[in-house]
């Protein structure tokens, strides 16, 4: 079949589309233009009016605009770092920071960024990641978990937090769908901001072609949750933080259930050490464990992926035996929106990465085909390459089994049984704390309503966990947003109302 195109029709292409695909060298992208409807036409041209023709060339020319920084310079373990409590003075430091937190979310200060753009794709879940139920009695979503963390933190504080929903093309519509039917749990809904990340094209890797999905449609990726600080500036919500009082953002992500959301010990330690940018860090289990690191290179704090930073520096250890470069990133941060702001103005925007992914794309014949080999770039933008522009940074640690749990994928430490393990863990030592006895491998699951910490639990009834039965802690107030999965049912007569 012949797929020259000769000049499509002007009224639906303009001139100047047609010029800038000529001087991009794109004109493949229109090859099958007399097999597509009119709808079709309509939706390859709007896709094709969106993209910056010389970003992207640029872009597939240079194959990402960053280079790892120890490439250049050797990295130095960060010294700006509050490790977790170990002496009566550092608990007096952590009782002063936490007082300054809660004063900073009493007044109206804080506001949360959830990254949610990302599929279920490797768990097997086709919805948004969001969406997957975690809760280890209830089936709770990972969205129902995060957001009731918001709902409690607003009680506890009498404040009202803004909640900024970050979604992609593909979870976006979903994703609004998803809040709607199940009440925005317990949110005020004029309080809840969505707004979609942007995405850009993806090229073939040897020849910077744009690559396409199908005759009528452009191969198109998520720029990354870097990309959150452009889309904040696109849907004008700088603006509506100014309007409402915000310096400070919580940003996470949607996959770490255990993330204590506005921690206020955290938001304290940000504003006494008047840090532009602070992350939350573990200590890692290994040399080998895929997680970024926290580092200083010419006296800026930076994370390094795992995959760049060389052997004989992540293997490195002190004295005593421990890791040298033993900060490791959970993608909890706290930054000045102020700071923000300045990084996503014109000039200051975070550099892009690419990365070699398989990608499927229609061939010259109009074929599909799955490549055997990773044929596509993809670029993206990572949150963090903002600390390194931060005059002043901070490191916050604290202890993985309290509070980083990310789910990734089916199996492995990263898997939803390893998740609910880690939540239920999580449950009974807070129990334990609160001076109640437990019974042995009974799965335990705490409402956020019910308990944002130990202390919240002192006086609960002990006879109510006396129970061979999962027992499910929730408020009075506590609403079933949820769907109570089969296998779970009969645990309802074991809620204990807090």
């Amino acid at each position: 079949m012949n797929h020259t195109l000769t000049r499509p029709n002007e009224s639906l292409v303009s001139s100047s589309l047609l010029e800038q695909l000529s001087s991009a060298g794109q004109q493949h992208l229109l090859r099958f233009w007399g097999e597509l409807s009119d709808d079709s036409r309509r939706e390859l041209v709007q896709q094709l009016s969106c993209v910056d023709w010389d970003q992207i060339g640029k872009l597939a020319e240079s194959k990402s605009s960053s280079q790892a920084s120890c490439a250049v310079t050797r990295p130095v373990p960060p010294n700006r770092v509050v490790r977790t409590v170990r002496t009566s003075q550092e608990r007096d430091q952590h009782d002063i920071a936490r007082a300054l937190g809660a004063e900073v979310l009493s007044a109206g200060r804080v506001a949360v960024i959830l990254v949610a753009g990302g599929q279920g794709t490797r768990l097997g879940f086709p919805q948004p990641k969001g969406m997957y139920p975690i809760g280890p009695v209830t089936g709770k979503s990972l969205f129902q978990v995060l957001a009731e963390k918001v709902v409690a933190t607003s009680h506890r504080y009498q404040t009202t937090i803004p909640y900024l929903v970050m979604t992609s093309d593909s979870t976006h519509e979903a994703t609004v769908k998803w809040f709607a039917e199940n009440g925005y749990f317990g949110l005020d809904p004029v309080d809840v901001y969505f707004f979609q990340q942007g995405c850009l094209p993806v090229v073939d890797s040897q020849t910077g072609k744009i690559l396409l999905a199908d005759k009528g449609r452009v191969c198109m990726s998520a720029d990354g949750h870097g990309g959150v600080l452009s889309a904040i500036k696109r849907a004008g919500l700088f603006e509506e933080l100014r309007s409402r009082g915000v310096d400070f953002l919580f940003y996470h992500q949607v996959d770490n259930p255990l993330v204590r959301v506005c921690d206020p010990a955290f938001l304290g330690y940000h504003v006494l050490h008047e840090s532009e940018a602070s992350t939350k860090v573990v200590a890692k289990r290994a040399a080998t464990e895929k997680v970024g690191v926290l580092v200083e290179i010419d006296g800026r704090t930076e994370i390094i992926e795992y995959s760049d930073l060389p052997a004989d520096l992540s293997s490195a250890c002190n004295a005593d035996g421990s890791l040298q470069f033993w900060a490791g990133n959970t993608a909890i941060h706290i930054f000045n929106r102020s700071f923000l702001e300045f990084v996503a103005a014109e000039g200051g925007e975070l550099p892009w990465h690419a990365a070699q992914k398989k990608t499927p794309f229609v061939d010259d014949r109009g074929q599909l085909v799955q490549p055997s080999y990773e044929n596509g770039l993809k670029f993206e933008r990572f949150i963090f390459d903002a600390l390194p522009l931060a005059d002043h940074a901070l490191i916050v640690e604290t202890e993985r089994a309290e509070e980083f749990a990310p789910l990734k994928g089916q199996e492995g430490e990263s898997s939803p049984a390893s998740v609910k393990r880690c939540m239920v863990e999580g449950a009974i030592e807070w129990l334990k704390a609160a001076g109640l006895q437990v019974p042995n491998g009974v799965p335990i699951e705490i409402s956020p309503l019910a308990a944002l910490g130990p202390d919240d639990l002192i006086g609960l009834p002990a006879d109510e966990l006396r129970s061979e039965l999962p027992v499910y802690i929730a408020a009075k107030t506590d609403v079933n947003y949820f769907e109570v999965p089969p296998s779970v049912e009969q645990a309802y007569p074991r809620t204990v109302p807090r």
